[in-house]
């Protein structure tokens, strides 16, 4: 299973401030995905996948902001 960390930038988050994983942006292939997880990034700044282990984080310096 995957332990890597996928360094965001909050334009990577959607409306509500999550990503879904498996994600393009963790280079996860077909073969060893899992079924589709939403995880909320932006309440703490980083969430992890309880399927891969995967952890979602954003980039230093960056801040989400819902009232775009």
């Amino acid at each position: 299973m995957s332990k890597s960390v996928i360094q965001l930038l909050a334009k990577d988050l959607n409306h509500q401030g999550g990503v879904f994983c498996p994600s393009p942006l963790a280079d996860m292939k077909l073969w060893n995905s899992h079924p589709k997880v939403y995880l909320d990034v932006a309440h703490s700044g980083q969430a992890k996948c309880p399927y891969c282990g995967s952890v979602y984080q954003l980039k230093e310096g960056e801040h989400f902001d819902a009232h775009h």
